[in-house]
């Protein structure tokens, strides 16, 4: 099974806005940067987006480490959603959770592959989380397309 590192970041000018994702996917010495974007979204929105992107590129079941600056993706994914599971996709409080349908989305993205989840401290100097940052910044303006940037080859 292969190893691969994901960095990813969300980014949102106003929230609700125009937000954009980023990937960086790293593989020894092979690499993917991706981005895209869409108008009307939340921050968390594009963090989840980031993440179920780089996540369905992946060509075969892998091992994961998925680096991520969102303590929402990271404790959503990690230990709320087996809660939100069992209760039929709501809430503690009954009410019901918001993105499900991304929520849902990398709970499928994530499935084949085993993954770890680690939370960087964002803006922090952490060269795979800035990568990513600027990533999502670029895909702000995107228009909601995805865009990749193979900047080694195309292993991954």
């Amino acid at each position: 099974m292969s190893k691969i590192d994901i960095y990813t970041d969300g980014a949102c000018k106003g929230n609700p806005g125009p937000g954009g994702w980023g990937a960086l996917l790293v593989m020894g010495e092979h690499e993917k940067e991706m981005f895209g974007g869409e108008l009307g979204t939340t921050n968390n929105r594009m963090e989840l987006k980031a993440v179920i992107e780089a996540l369905n590129a992946l060509t075969r079941p892998c091992e994961v480490v998925v680096h991520t600056d969102s303590q929402y993706v990271q404790k959503g994914i990690s230990e709320w959603i087996h809660g939100w599971k069992a209760r039929g996709w709501k809430t503690a409080a009954r009410e019901p959770v918001k993105n499900a349908d991304l929520w849902q989305a990398l709970d499928a993205a994530q499935a084949r592959h085993r993954v770890e989840w680690r939370w960087v401290r964002g803006h922090n100097g952490h060269a795979g989380n800035e990568r990513a940052d600027a990533l999502a910044n670029r895909g702000v303006g995107s228009a909601g397309k995805l865009q990749q940037i193979e900047s080694s080859d195309n292993n991954l």
